[in-house]
């Protein structure tokens, strides 16, 4: 098991950028890839992005294709999401997990996740 912990949340204007992070803990070895997902007041949860901690596998949600970028730093055991252009609508409480295997956008693939972040983007 790993424990996540999300950082770098607040509220920005549309166009700002942001950058989130997610300290991973635990059994680290356990973690193959790191997902982002997010999840708006009402909605159902969202996929963002998916990246394995090599780098070599990565993947993004429809709407945030081309402004958010996801990276991983496996000597720090943490990830980041690069968030750029952001719009109202990227708002939501942002939360990263952990997968054993590559889940891309399949969240039931993700066995820990962290407490998650807010992200509020104002007109």
């Amino acid at each position: 098991q790993v424990q996540l912990a999300e950082s770098g949340g607040g509220s920005v204007q549309a166009g700002d950028s942001l950058r989130l992070s997610c300290a991973v803990s635990g059994h680290t070895d356990d973690s193959y890839a790191m997902g982002w997902f997010r999840q708006a007041p009402g909605k159902d949860r969202e996929f963002v992005a998916a990246i394995s901690w090599s780098g070599n596998q990565f993947l993004y949600g429809d709407s945030v294709n081309a402004r958010f970028t996801a990276s991983a730093d496996k000597a720090k055991n943490t990830v980041y999401l690069q968030m750029s252009n952001l719009k109202p609508e990227d708002t939501g409480v942002y939360y990263c997990a952990s997968a054993i295997n590559w889940s891309g956008s399949y969240w039931l693939g993700y066995k820990d996740w962290g407490q998650g972040t807010q992200v509020t983007v104002s007109v």
